[in-house]
């Protein structure tokens, strides 16, 4: 039985990594995928993980490969494309360590992903199953990742959904909207950030926003990230604010995927029905998680940069949050 499987996009992130001799930017190259870095975020952390996706059958690929098997991530979802290669992600950092991405994926390996590649048994026997809507960009990954998201659903598994809305892989962003409201109707656990809840919800009230949300969908558990301002949060009508912890930010690629892997991490370890949820359980999780996310954020990349249980317990002990 694993934990949790994820099925989505796993790619290659090239991230800045100074200047040349020759006064050129320098790129890192780095795994990436946010589906695939909740299921390295929860390997890391000592739970039993597994990822479905598609990747090329060129280095990049087994280098991604490698990196999920080295973390004990299970690959045997994991198909190699014979002729479409491994997508990559260049990402760009502002100097706060915000970023933006380029992407070339035209088309790449990931939304190359079919149906009937998508190992179903592997869905049926997990806890928990997430994705995003990097893979609801195109066919066929499209209808891959619904008709997986529905299946997990039909079985009684935890469903966790991320939007993860990235603009410039959306030709029509009234689709983007589309699609996302397909994956907030098969959610349980809802991780959204501040921008993507306006995106939805046309308010930039997030109490009401997320209110929105939850009259439509009745999410079980909504967590609305906003950055180093930390993490509001929603159950049923409850809500709050917990802030960040405070660290030397470079990078916030992963930031949310570590985010989400703390979030389903307390939600395996606390083996609760939704119904169970008291609000103080919410402010632990959301705390834990706030943790994870800072520390992902002091380091490059996103799978390299996810914290162990050790060091997000490290810095819950020293309470040095954020304020303001």
């Amino acid at each position: 039985m694993y934990d949790l499987v994820s099925l989505g996009e796993l790619l290659i992130d090239f991230t800045p990594a100074g200047i040349s001799e020759n006064e050129n930017l320098l790129f890192e190259c780095n795994p990436g995928g946010a589906p695939a870095n909740v299921s390295a975020a929860l390997a890391k952390l000592g739970k039993k993980t597994a990822f479905i996706g598609k990747v090329g059958n060129d280095r990049f690929g087994m280098f991604l490969k490698d990196t999920l098997a080295g973390l004990n991530v299970n690959i045997d979802g994991l198909i190699f494309s014979q002729d479409v290669n491994t997508t990559l992600a260049f990402v760009h950092l502002d100097e706060s360590g915000d970023r933006s991405f380029s992407f070339y994926r035209k088309p790449g390996a990931d939304i190359m992903l079919e149906a009937d590649e998508v190992n179903y048994d592997m869905i049926k026997n997990s806890k928990i199953f997430h994705f995003g809507s990097v893979s609801m960009t195109h066919q066929p990954s499209r209808d891959a990742t619904i008709r997986s998201a529905g299946f997990a659903k039909e079985n009684g598994l935890i469903v966790s959904f991320d939007p993860n809305l990235r603009v410039p892989l959306w030709t029509d962003l009234n689709a983007a909207k589309e699609m996302i409201k397909i994956g907030l109707s098969l959610a349980d656990i809802l991780k959204i950030s501040e921008e993507e809840l306006y995106f939805l919800t046309d308010t930039e009230d997030i109490e009401e926003g997320s209110k929105v949300l939850y009259n439509e969908y009745g999410e079980k558990l909504m967590f609305i990230t906003l950055g180093a301002k930390g993490c509001f949060y929603r159950l049923g009508d409850n809500t709050g604010h917990l802030p960040a912890y405070d660290v030397n930010t470079i990078d916030t690629t992963g930031a949310g995927d570590a985010f989400m892997g703390g979030i389903l991490y307390q939600v395996i370890e606390k083996q609760k029905s939704f119904d169970e949820y008291t609000v103080d359980d919410i402010r632990v999780m959301v705390d834990f998680a706030n943790a994870a996310g800072s520390l992902a954020t002091a380091k490059r990349g996103a799978i390299p940069a996810l914290p162990s249980l050790d060091d997000i317990i490290e810095v819950l002990d020293t309470g040095k949050r954020i304020s303001g």
